[in-house]
């Protein structure tokens, strides 16, 4: 069976296409018994519950889950512990996968049993209109354990995960507010190759107000987190040297944000960590 999780929060205006989007899956149109919806409502106040309340009465696929307001970590890893499947995708309730995306990625995933996800590529919507990627966010495939270090290249709403993998490397980390899928890209490169398809099977929207990653100044605060609980998790000593080579790129520029806003407490910190560094 394969799991596929929404979460979502103060976004019905999005939910119904990203909903209809997962209908719309040939596998699952195929398959009409090996497959599940999860929709985990982190505590929205708007009418994401009425919006669900209507497939509900005719989709018995789909279950209904609100919960406390905690954060996108705590309610994806709440679709985890629901989940019955084998298989499991995320989609972020204002993104949208394209018809035949999980087909093209389970029969990629059955093809090569060794690997514990795949990715796809992606089509980005930015305030309606259409952009191209930068070189830097580019997918690859192989040990991309130095690119994965400097941004994050694991889009969850493009992947199919084999459910051991979280069983083995652990669910998100709830400590950070955003971020929380680089670090995972993260753990995952210590350990295993990216496995990338190059056929666009998604759509990302991005541009708008309440996305996570415009809502803090300095998202590399959760960065600089995740790679220091990278390096006390005990790696080699090739991880090691990159893993701090980044710390200090991206702790540097914190330092320097920080002093240039006054918070001095704060760039204090980030400059012990860089001494502490010892590179």
């Amino acid at each position: 069976m394969i799991t596929a999780i929404i979460v979502t929060y103060n976004r019905c205006r999005f939910l119904v296409e990203a909903i209809n989007s997962v209908l719309a899956q040939t596998y699952f149109i195929k398959n009409p018994q090996d497959w599940e919806l999860l929709v985990i409502d982190d505590g929205s106040t708007d009418e994401t519950g009425l919006v669900v309340s209507q497939y509900l009465q005719t989709v018995p696929n789909i279950r209904y889950y609100a919960e406390p307001h905690r954060g996108v970590s705590a309610a994806r890893n709440r679709g985890l512990a629901l989940a019955r499947g084998d298989f499991i995708a995320f989609l972020d309730s204002d993104d949208l996968w394209l018809p035949s995306k999980i087909e093209v990625q389970m029969s990629y995933l059955r093809a090569f049993p060794s690997a514990p996800f795949c990715l796809a590529e992606e089509i980005w919507i930015r305030r309606g209109r259409r952009v191209n990627q930068a070189r830097k966010h580019q997918k690859s495939s192989g040990y991309i354990l130095e690119k994965a270090l400097s941004l994050c290249l694991l889009s969850l709403s493009s992947a199919v995960f084999r459910r051991q993998l979280f069983e083995e490397l652990g669910q998100f980390d709830e400590n950070l507010p955003v971020c929380e899928d680089y670090d995972l890209g993260i753990r995952i490169a210590l350990r295993y190759p990216y496995y990338y398809l190059s056929s666009p099977l998604i759509v990302k929207r991005g541009g708008h107000a309440d996305q996570l990653s415009q809502k803090y100044w300095g998202n590399d605060r959760w960065r600089v987190e995740a790679l220091l609980k990278a390096l006390a998790s005990g790696v080699d000593e090739k991880a090691t040297l990159l893993i701090k080579k980044e710390i200090k790129r991206k702790a540097t520029i914190l330092a320097g944000g920080f002093r240039k806003r006054g918070q001095l407490c704060q760039a204090e910190y980030y400059e012990n960590i860089i001494n502490s560094l010892m590179i």
